[in-house]
């Protein structure tokens, strides 16, 4: 995996975490939302990657 796609994983997930968790504190239900699929993002960018470089192999 590139270390710039690794990273733009890294960030998307750790992004839809806190927008998880700030949804969840205020009780906002569309923010919490966002942040799941954020995460999914990031773990999708990152299942591809692993592809590749299996790929590779």
């Amino acid at each position: 995996m590139s270390r710039d796609e690794k990273a733009k994983a890294k960030a998307e997930q750790a992004k839809g975490k806190a927008k998880e968790a700030l949804g969840r504190m205020v009780g906002n239900e569309r923010r919490t939302a966002e942040g799941r699929i954020d995460q999914a993002k990031g773990d999708a960018r990152q299942a591809k990657e692993k592809a590749k470089d299996a790929m590779k192999d």
